[in-house]
């Protein structure tokens, strides 16, 4: 697989384990297109005190990355829009039910969409981390339909097995989750055994 991987923030909850991805993708030197919705930017001021309304300060926030490319969601020239563009996998997290189903109606109305759109029709991997509960029926009819094409569907439910001991355990749990499903070697959490 290419290791050039897009990570979207759609507009739910959850934005720590979005933060904490790119930061792992970065710290291995994997190059990363961000995009992140005018939602999304507002859930981050939202939960987590963080001020994304510029390309200068997500860089900044990343500190400077040379691997990170941030793309602003109506970029409809970027590489990722096209089935020729050169890129590896697809992750959408934290993703909104809005975004979900755009995806699974094939509504392709923003680089977000577009992005796993062109994933899903070139068979690239496409990991979606849905942030929503309790689920509506709507909800998990268009998860088992994204299912059904291949999309990798990863609720962030932590487990326990590990023994947690603060917030921070329960958002690695899930980034590893999220890491083991694109292959990439982690010690966030433990293999089940070890």
């Amino acid at each position: 697989m290419d290791k050039i991987i897009t990570v979207s923030l759609s507009g739910a909850s959850g934005m720590p384990y979005g933060l904490k991805l790119i930061k792992i993708l970065l710290q291995k030197e994997i190059k990363v297109n961000l995009i992140i919705s005018d939602a999304a930017k507002m859930v981050l001021l939202l939960e987590m005190n963080i001020n994304f309304s510029n390309k200068n300060k997500i860089q900044e926030y990343f500190e400077n990355d040379i691997n990170l490319n941030v793309l602003s969601i109506k970029d409809w020239t970027a590489p990722i829009a096209s089935g020729s563009g050169r890129f590896g996998a697809t992750v959408i997290c934290p993703c909104s039910m809005k975004t979900l189903s755009a995806i699974a109606c094939g509504f392709s109305d923003d680089l977000i969409t577009r992005s796993a759109d062109v994933a899903i029709k070139e068979n690239k991997p496409l990991i979606i981390v849905p942030r929503e509960t309790p689920l509506s029926p709507i909800h998990l009819e268009n998860m088992l339909k994204l299912s059904r094409m291949g999309v990798v569907i990863l609720p962030p439910q932590p487990g326990f097995y590990n023994k947690p001991s603060s917030v921070e355990d329960i958002i690695d749990f899930v980034v590893g989750k999220i890491l083991n499903a694109l292959k990439i070697e982690n010690n966030l959490i433990k293999p089940w055994g070890e």
